[in-house]
């Protein structure tokens, strides 16, 4: 199996594992044409609550650990669940709560990807 069919399979685990758990407006970032960007690929989604995005992150590292054998090497934001990162290395996963998404617009600074958004 190839490397970027082990990425695409993780994206698709991570994206279900999001569904699962009823995140919304759901969008993946294609970084790799981006000179030094800090991964792969991005996938951003939005919770409605601490307790949503708390569970969205734990549904992803479950889904993933399960599923795929796969650990993050990285997780952070957990304690207050405003926006939790979940670092797979060539994928990172961004969770937020709405308002703080809209605050930080992130999707701003990586306009230049290309961007996949996932319908509900």
């Amino acid at each position: 199996m190839s490397k970027n069919t082990d990425k695409q399979q993780l994206i698709d685990k991570i994206v279900d594992a999001i569904q699962d758990t009823k995140g919304e407006d759901i969008m993946i970032f294609d970084l790799t044409g981006i000179e030094n960007s800090v991964a792969e690929t991005f996938i951003i989604c939005s919770g409605n609550s601490n307790t949503q995005v708390s569970a969205l992150a734990g549904n992803i590292e479950k889904k993933v650990r399960n599923e795929l054998h796969e650990r993050p090497w990285h997780v952070e934001g957990s304690e207050n669940a405003l926006w939790v990162l979940v670092d797979y290395v060539s994928v990172v996963v961004h969770i937020f709560q709405k308002e703080v998404r809209e605050y930080y617009e992130i999707e701003e600074l990586w306009g230049d990807a290309k961007i996949t958004k996932i319908e509900a």
